[in-house]
């Protein structure tokens, strides 16, 4: 069985735009007629340009190959042009045809992905939600107000969700890291507050920051936290800078989580060398893949710590970081998004039950792409799938993030 042919979709998903403002689908066919899907999580450079990159990326290293021969692969695609480092764009590239590699090889042996990477050690995944606007609410308004966090909180934990993340403390301003404003840590402290008096117990809460602040600022924000017992304080200063978080990671108690724009077991093994970290959050379209992320996991293990693989994708990603939360000891939660486009897409083949995933059954993936949808709505801007603010922080008049919304609604 040898990788023939190579299709890319570059989906756009429905305003409001919950996962971005594009998804790139790969659909990689075998010369036996099977095919694999996968998603490239790679927003470094536009749309256009990752297709020439994907492309260029199979012609050298996959076309003609055995979709087996995954260490090959990865080794050639790593040290691609004399580079034999981690590079976001390459691996990004790499991360969706891997991914569509395992998903043909589980076709072809009529088991899902995990039987081939160790088999089932969880019956179940625990999944956690992003806090988003409920149908009556102001999106614009729902990001700065404690009220309707605390609102949206509780509908989800009514739903059966046991973790909830959200992120009040902007702005997402390429000027990072800066010192938080201190209403903004005002703001912080009453979104906890607020979300904790709404579900007592019921669920943890994750307080997200996108890498937004200094050394010192992180500090004083996540100390400020600590009275209600977050599970993670996510990527509190710039990803690029370990042996700062480190730091970060040693002043507060709150176990500081990584990983969404790192690549590689490379990046990854840094983090839990420096002690930046003890929970991890690749993105599987971007971090290397399921194989790359099975050796992160048992490195993981090594150092007692624990893996939550990140989404702000498609639902081809979340797929892929099933099969690998299914098949490790230490994946501690799975982020998920659910919008009626999300489900749709892969024909509803997964879903959260009560909070949880059930390990699917089906063979590869476990998921079934309606092509037709993903083609039908098809990237037509010129932005990023996520993009930082050029505005610094305001210290007068409060910042206003507004969230996880690139696409605004009519």
């Amino acid at each position: 069985m040898k990788l023939q042919d190579l299709d890319i979709i570059v989906t756009a998903p429905p305003a409001p735009g919950w996962g971005g403002r594009y998804w790139i689908l790969v659909k990689v066919t075998t010369d036996t007629g099977i095919i694999g899907w996968g998603e490239c999580y790679a927003s470094s450079i536009g749309p256009d340009a990752m297709i020439l990159v994907i492309r260029d990326v199979f012609q050298r290293y996959f076309s003609g190959e055995n979709p087996e021969n995954i260490e090959r692969l990865f080794r050639r695609t790593y040290s691609s042009g004399f580079t034999q480092r981690p590079d976001l764009t390459v691996m990004g590239a790499f991360s969706g045809l891997e991914i569509a590699c395992w998903d043909i090889l589980g076709k072809d042996r009529d088991r899902p992905v995990y039987a081939l990477i160790g088999g089932q050690m969880n019956d179940r995944l625990r999944a956690y939600t992003y806090l988003y606007p409920l149908p009556h609410h102001d999106i614009d308004a729902f990001w700065s107000s404690p009220e309707l966090a605390a609102e949206s909180a509780l509908a989800m934990v009514d739903k059966g969700f046991t973790a909830v993340k959200f992120d009040p403390a902007g702005p997402y301003t390429m000027r990072g890291g800066h010192m938080p404003a201190m209403n903004d840590i005002t703001k912080s402290v009453a979104f906890c507050s607020a979300i904790r008096q709404a579900i007592g117990d019921r669920a943890d809460l994750l307080f997200g920051t996108h890498g937004q602040f200094s050394t010192a600022g992180a500090i004083r924000l996540g100390t400020a936290l600590e009275p209600y017992s977050p599970l993670w304080f996510e990527e509190p200063v710039p990803p690029d800078n370990i042996a700062e978080m480190a730091k970060v990671a040693a002043a507060v108690t709150t176990p500081v989580a990584t990983g969404e724009r790192l690549t590689t077991k490379a990046e990854f093994g840094e983090v839990l060398r420096q002690g930046a970290a003890t929970i991890l959050q690749p993105a599987l379209g971007r971090a290397g893949g399921i194989w790359e992320m099975k050796k992160v996991a048992a490195i993981a293990e090594v150092y007692n710590a624990q893996m939550a693989p990140h989404l702000y994708a498609g639902p081809i990603e979340w797929a892929a970081n099933i099969q690998l939360g299914v098949s490790i000891p230490n994946c501690l939660l799975i982020e998920t998004i659910e919008t009626e486009f999300h489900a749709n897409l892969i024909r509803h083949a997964i879903s959260v039950k009560d909070g949880f995933i059930t390990a699917p059954t089906a063979p590869g993936l476990g998921i079934t792409v309606d092509e037709d949808l993903a083609r039908a709505h098809p990237y037509t801007d010129t932005g990023l799938h996520l993009e930082m603010q050029d505005a610094p922080c305001a210290y007068r008049g409060g910042n206003n993030f507004v969230g996880g919304a690139p696409v605004k609604t009519e």
